[in-house]
């Protein structure tokens, strides 16, 4: 009986991917996820959640890492269908891995509603969609690891260039760094969510 976890990362931040991954197992090894610590990437220190991404690689049968491009988000945003596209990643993610049952992070506030929506779209498996799915069952806590691990590489590539911050609206460096270009070149960044609230009220200033 294999089972798969998926999680995001990144749904919040103003800049970089979103990203979906998910993990398969053997229901028999999913004690040893627990057995090794594994929880909640949130509730992990990021050296911790390096030591653990290794280790999860190691257990799991397969995992898959989704990226959402910034200009994919937009997209959806605009159409008022973010949920929808989360659902359409975790589809694909869980039909690459062909899983008996899948548990998957509700970002909707109907669980039930985005877990039939996920079904309709992977054709793969039982599917269970809950809230707090990372800090309940341990198969998604270690596919919110390898999501975090996964868009932190990706925010440390655009790090080396540029000096942006977390990519957190909170982070007020951030929102400098989005700032100064946009008063410099006019526009934002391509790896910037223009859709973001904080954004549009950069580029459209009343």
């Amino acid at each position: 009986m294999i089972i798969c976890g998926v999680d995001d990362a990144g749904r919040g931040s103003v800049l970089g991917p979103l990203v979906i991954a998910g993990v398969s197992i053997e229901r028999t090894k999913i004690k040893h996820l627990s057995e090794i610590g594994v929880k909640d990437s949130k509730q992990l220190s990021p050296k911790m959640r390096e030591t653990l991404y290794k280790k999860i690689i190691a257990i799991v049968d397969d995992y898959y890492v989704a990226r959402i491009s910034p200009k994919i988000i937009d997209e959806s945003v605009h159409k008022n269908q973010l949920n929808h596209l989360e659902a359409k990643y975790m589809a694909k993610v869980i039909a690459k891995l062909q899983p008996d049952s899948s548990y998957v992070d509700s970002c909707d506030v109907n669980p039930v509603r985005f877990g039939k929506e996920i079904s309709k779209l992977a054709n793969s498996g039982r599917i269970f969609s809950r809230h707090h799915a990372d800090s309940r069952f341990a198969v998604v806590s270690a596919a919110s690891i390898v999501a975090k691990i996964s868009r932190d590489r990706e925010i440390e590539k655009l790090r080396k260039k540029y000096d942006l911050g977390s990519g957190y609206p909170s982070d007020s460096k951030t929102m400098k760094f989005i700032k100064d270009w946009i008063l410099n070149h006019n526009k934002t960044p391509e790896f910037v969510r223009k859709s973001w609230k904080p954004v549009k009220i950069m580029m459209n200033p009343i």
